[in-house]
This record gives structure tokens, sequence and C-alpha cells, in this order.
């Protein structure tokens, strides 16, 4: 059933699906780098990590990126799943572990690598400030501090699902997709857009409201489908922070039900997007590009996540049926 509707959603989607000639050199260079910074994998940690493809999700969200700012994106994307893995796995950190890991890593972020925080360091850090050397030095204060405050955010929102889970209480849907929208970390991804193309939307146009809501929108479609291609794994893991989950709970329904009925939001939600980036209005000849760039970017997210979530070995496998 998830198969089935994973495959029709792909179908269904109107978004072109691209991948950065780039890609799979950037995964090797990945490999190569990971025992650089620390991290102690044997053979079986580094081919699980090769085939979950950060490289190749990295390249498809943003598939213009030059090479080396791939690797830049993809050290980052990097960082953020190791984090995740931490966070959401079956020893996961407790919550106050995450909240003095979100406080270490915004020091790092807004004052430098020479700053230490007693809550963060090793490899994870060795890594963040590989990562962060380039949008620090190249990109302008106040995209450094949008970017800064969506990951405090994404990391706070780790943080209240840890609470939750902690405490053994299920959300309902609304409280689920609220809390999806910090956890998925897309909102973190979305400012990376403005630093592969090299250019920055004024604060202005990149809070203005229609552009916001396009990028909740984009948001909600690929974290629903990664939902949806995580929903057996989460059923064991997750206590009920999983869109499927959530719904089937609060509306008393079988789990097969529920599969289809995130599947119909997701294409009501499709329709949506698509229509309110045909609704955006010119911004002027000068930001226009930019602005265009940016929304092919949120849309890019949604579709490289598809595409990716059905090839990486991340994922259960759910083959074309």
């Amino acid at each position: 059933m998830v198969g089935e509707v994973l495959w029709s959603l792909r179908s269904a989607c109107p978004i072109p699906s691209r991948l950065s000639p780039y890609a799979d050199g950037v995964q090797e260079w990945l490999l190569d780098r990971l025992p650089r910074w620390g991290f102690p994998l044997d053979a079986e940690a580094m081919s699980r990590l090769d085939r979950a493809g950060f490289a190749r999700y990295a390249g498809r969200l943003y598939p213009d990126a030059s090479e080396a700012d791939l690797r830049t994106v993809t050290a980052l994307f990097t960082w953020f799943f190791l984090v995740d893995d931490a966070c959401d796995g079956p020893d996961r950190l407790p919550a106050e572990q995450i909240r003095v890991l979100r406080s270490g890593v915004l020091t790092l972020l807004h004052d430098g690598p020479r700053r230490r925080h007693p809550g963060f360091g090793g490899p994870l850090r060795r890594l963040l400030v590989e990562a962060w050397r380039t949008p620090r030095r190249r990109m302008p204060a106040r995209w450094r501090l949008r970017f800064a405050d969506a990951v405090g955010d994404h990391l706070d929102g780790t943080r209240r699902e840890a609470v939750a889970k902690e405490s053994g209480r299920a959300p309902g849907v609304g409280e689920y997709v609220s809390l999806r929208r910090a956890t998925s970390a897309a909102y973190v991804s979305y400012p990376l857009i403005e630093f592969v193309g090299d250019r920055t939307l004024p604060d202005a146009v990149y809070h203005h409201p229609l552009l916001h809501q396009i990028r909740v929108l984009g948001n909600d479609l690929l974290s629903w489908y990664n939902d949806l291609a995580s929903m057996e794994r989460d059923r064991t893991t997750s206590g009920g922070h999983n869109l499927v989950l959530a719904l089937a709970t609060e509306r008393n329904v079988p789990v097969d039900t529920a599969v289809e009925l995130v599947g119909e939001r997701w294409r009501d939600t499709m329709a949506r997007f698509q229509a309110q980036r045909a609704a955006v209005p010119s911004f002027g000849p000068g930001l226009d590009e930019a602005v265009t760039a940016h929304l092919d970017g949120v849309a890019n997210a949604v579709r490289g996540t598809i595409d990716w979530t059905l090839e990486s070995a991340r994922y259960p496998t759910h083959p074309h049926p």
C-alpha cells in the first residue's frame, strides 16, 4: 500500500527531476573526508553512508551548484543527518542534551570556531566548522543570521519532539504538522539556495507572506512524503510522530486508510503549492530573477526529496508496483 502511494505521488508531481553532474564525485569526496574529521566509521558504517547518498540528495536540491559549493552543502546535509540519527535512533540523546547541543551549535554559527562551547565538540563540531567556513566567509551578515535562526528553530523542534517522546504522549495531527515543519530541516535548506546561487534576497522579500507560505507548503510536501516512506520504521520508534500514525490515531482509522488520507492531503497541497507559485507578483527587474531562483529551489527540494527517498538505502525499498 505505501509503495503504491509513494510511486503514485511521484508520478503526480509536476516538478521536473534534476541532479547535479557533480553528485557522485562529491559522494566519493565525502566518504574520504569523514574519517579525517574523526568519525569512527568501520567498513559497514561507511557502506551504509555511501548507500544513503547524501551528496545525491544535495545534488537534487541544488543541481546548478558548483562542485565546491555542492561539497559544502553536502557536508552540511551530512551533519544534519548524523545529528538526526543521534536524536532519533534507539539510543537517542535526551532532550536536555539536545538543548545543550543547540546552544553549542548556535555559538559556533554566530561567533565562529574560535569560541568553544562545553556542550559541543568532537567530530560533529569539526564537520560543522568545515561546512560553515565558506558560507561564513562569503555570505552577508543578514544571511548568516537567517541561516542560524533556521538551525536554531530546527534543533529546538528536535528537542521538543524528544520531550514528547520521553513523556510517551503521541501528538495530534495539528500539533504534529506544526512540529514537523521544524524537525524536517527544510527551512535550513532554503537559505542555501541563495548561497549556491550567490544572490541574497532582501529580508523584506524573503519574508514576503506569499513566499513564506510557499515555503511552508513545500516543507509539508517533502515532510509528508518522507513520513509515508518511513512509516513502517516509525511505528516502532517514533512514538506516534508521523503524519500517517497521527491521522490513524486521531480519526480512529486503520493505518492503510491513513496512508490513503495522507496521499490525498499531499495531492491537495501540491495543487495549492503550484497555484501559489503562479501567483507570485513581480518584485522588479532587479529582484525577479533571484525570486524565481528561490522558488525553483523550494520546488527542487520537494522533487529532490521524492527522488532521493526512492533511491536511498536510508529508507525501506519501495519497488515500482
